[in-house]
């Protein structure tokens, strides 16, 4: 499991593009986000580099 703490997470609508961030960078990944806690928890077999890159590129770099 990688986790990442996403600061500039404050709304559904930024919990809905971070899970299609990381959709988008692997299809089979399962999302968790904790909009409360500021971060995401990522089950996926792609690297943590390539997941911390879909997240900066969709606007949501972890911190």
């Amino acid at each position: 499991m990688t986790e990442f703490k996403v600061d500039a997470m404050s709304c559904g609508h930024c919990v809905r593009a971070v899970t299609e961030a990381i959709r988008n960078a692997d299809p089979e990944a399962q999302v968790d986000v904790d909009l409360a806690q500021k971060t995401v928890r990522i089950e996926s077999s792609r690297p943590r580099a390539d997941l911390a890159h879909a997240l900066a590129e969709a606007g949501y770099a972890p911190a």
